[in-house]
């Protein structure tokens, strides 16, 4: 333990490892298996336990659950891991568990300056990119997988082995069974997607002309003629040095347990 500042009622355990400037706060719990990385904070009343480890500068609120075991039955005791990235921001109540050996990796990973609002779920095994926001009472149930730059709205739900592409938008109490496009915009129970997320495109400065090719190539992929494969193939031909429809192509194109989210019939995008 090297220049950490510990609170006399917190409980750190013998094997856990502290960088430097870390601050442990009143009646937190550290198990032998956490590294604390410089300059984290727990506010109070933290709880963090298994192979867990915090990446510089984040924060943990008060009554935090972070690295016990999953909520999984196939869970058998495996000495799996939870890694959380840098500056990031994790409030009140927020439960966040380990991988399993089922999810392959034995590994649930949480990138840099993400930020889980109060009472959010983050289950075994699952990825998120960098920048995530996850408003309040959002959950993740296993294997999900989020690209860099989603924001879910407040009680939002993800289904297990589900794909969130990066820049999208999650509508708060959306119920989220399929994959969600990069870019896209799904919203509602049973979730259907609504169009691009260009409130996001725009704030993040993306080029307007790259904006206007991918609310094309939206067009003819989710249009009504021919298969949803061929309509893929011709906007991946037509846009083919285009990097945002690319994104979109490629994560159609990759496998997954889950369906694409699509337009309701009858919908007209955006």
């Amino acid at each position: 333990m090297t220049s950490a500042t510990i609170h006399p009622t917190a409980i750190v355990g013998s094997g856990a490892k502290l960088g430097s400037g870390v601050k442990i706060g009143p009646f937190c719990i550290i198990g032998d298996n956490v590294v604390l990385h410089d300059n984290v904070e727990l506010v109070s009343h933290v709880t963090i336990d298994g192979h867990t480890e915090i990446g510089a500068g984040s924060r943990i609120f008060p009554f935090a659950s972070v690295g016990h075991e999953p909520q999984d039955r196939k869970y058998a005791g495996e000495a799996s891991r939870l890694e959380i990235g840098e500056r990031c921001v994790i409030r009140e109540a927020v439960t966040i568990n380990p991988g399993t050996a089922a999810g392959g990796g034995m590994l649930t990973k949480i990138g840099n300056d993400c930020l889980l609002m109060a009472s959010a779920h983050v289950a075994h095994d699952c990825i998120l990119g960098n920048n995530v926001i996850m408003a309040n009472y959002v959950g993740l149930a296993g294997h999900v997988l989020v690209g860099d730059n989603v924001t879910f709205g407040g009680m939002a739900v993800v289904h297990q082995f589900t794909r969130v592409g990066p820049h999208a938008f999650i509508g708060a109490q959306s119920m989220i069974d399929g994959d969600v496009i990069p870019y896209g915009m799904a919203l509602g129970n049973r979730a259907s997607l609504a169009g691009l997320n260009l409130v996001g495109l725009k704030r993040r400065k993306f080029d307007r002309e790259a904006i206007h090719r991918l609310r094309a190539a939206y067009r003819m992929i989710f249009a009504s003629e021919g298969t949803l494969r061929e309509r893929v193939e011709d906007a991946a031909e037509l846009f083919k040095n285009d990097a945002l429809v690319q994104d979109v192509v490629k994560f159609i194109g990759a496998a997954s347990d889950r369906p694409i989210l699509i337009p309701r019939n009858g919908h007209t995008p955006e």
